[in-house]
C-alpha cells in the first residue's frame, strides 16, 4: 500500500475544490518518452534544432517529420492507472482540474474533462498563418512534400509550447483560478524545475491547499510542500482514489 497520509485522504474527500498538476512522470509510466531522461525525445536531437520558430521557418520538413514521429509514438499507448484514477477523482469532487505540462493528450483519452495543457497538445495542429486548425495527422504528409494549410497553403506546426514562446493565456489563467480554488492540490509526476508551471504547487498551498506531490522521488519543492508520497502515479493515484472512496 502506498504511504500516503490518512489527512490526505480525508482532506480530498472533504474537498470542495481539488487540482492536480502533472508532468512527464505520468506519461513515462504508459510508455511516452521524456525529454530528459536517456534515450529520450530529445537525444538525437537537440532542443535548438527542432523547437523553435526560427528552427521551423529554417527546416520546417524535418521538424513537421519529427513531430509527427512524436505523434505517432504518442497514438500507440495508452492511458495508465494513474490517468484513470484522475479522470475518476474529476467524478467523485465537485470541482476537480487536471493542469498538464504534459502534450499527449492521454488525460482526456482517459475520461477527463477538465484539463488545462500549459504545453498544448501534439495531437493538433496549426496553420501559422490564417491559425485555422488542421486535420489529426496532417504533419505527416507523403513523400518529401512539406505539409501546408489547406485554406490559405501556410506551413502546418505542431499545436505545442516551443522555446521562447509564452504559455497560452487561457490555460495559465485556468491553472491560476484553479489554485485559488483548490483545498487539495497533488502534483503528480514533475521534477518540478520547469517554470511557471513548477511554481504551481506552491501557489495553491500559499492560497491555503494542502499540497502533496507523487513521485518516484523526492521533486525540487518536496521541502516547500506538506507531503511527499513515494511511488508510481499508476501504483499511488488508484490506491489513494479507493481510500478515498471509503469514507466520502
Amino acid at each position: 500500500m502506498p504511504a500516503f497520509s490518512q489527512e490526505l485522504v480525508e482532506r480530498l474527500a472533504q474537498a470542495t475544490s481539488a487540482m492536480a498538476l502533472t508532468g512527464a512522470g505520468i506519461s513515462a509510466e504508459s510508455g511516452v518518452p521524456t525529454f530528459r531522461d536517456p534515450g529520450g525525445l530529445w537525444e538525437e536531437f537537440s532542443p535548438q534544432e527542432l523547437a523553435n520558430v526560427e528552427a521551423f521557418l529554417d527546416n520546417p520538413k524535418l521538424v513537421q517529420s519529427w513531430y509527427a514521429h512524436r505523434h505517432a509514438v504518442v497514438a500507440e499507448v495508452e492511458p495508465n492507472p494513474g490517468h484513470y484514477a484522475l479522470a475518476e477523482l474529476e467524478r467523485l469532487l465537485e470541482d476537480f482540474t487536471v493542469v498538464t505540462q504534459n502534450v499527449d493528450g492521454l488525460h482526456q483519452q482517459a475520461g477527463s474533462t477538465n484539463v488545462a495543457e500549459l504545453h498544448g497538445n501534439i495531437r493538433r495542429a496549426y496553420c501559422i498563418d490564417c491559425e485555422a486548425p488542421a486535420p489529426e495527422g496532417a504533419l505527416a504528409p507523403d513523400g518529401d512534400d512539406i505539409a501546408r494549410c489547406p485554406t490559405c497553403g501556410g506551413l502546418l506546426r505542431p499545436d505545442v509550447v516551443w522555446f521562447g514562446e509564452m504559455l497560452p493565456r487561457k490555460e495559465v489563467q485556468r491553472a491560476e483560478q484553479a489554485t485559488q480554488r483548490a483545498d487539495v492540490c497533488l502534483s503528480v509526476g514533475t521534477s518540478a524545475l520547469v517554470y511557471p508551471a513548477a511554481a504551481i504547487p506552491q501557489q495553491a498551498r500559499a492560497n491555503g491547499a494542502y499540497v502533496a506531490e507523487i513521485n518516484i522521488e523526492p521533486s525540487a519543492i518536496a521541502d516547500q510542500i506538506d507531503e511527499t508520497v513515494i511511488g508510481k502515479a499508476g501504483d499511488v493515484l488508484p490506491a489513494l482514489l479507493d481510500a478515498v472512496r471509503a469514507i466520502a
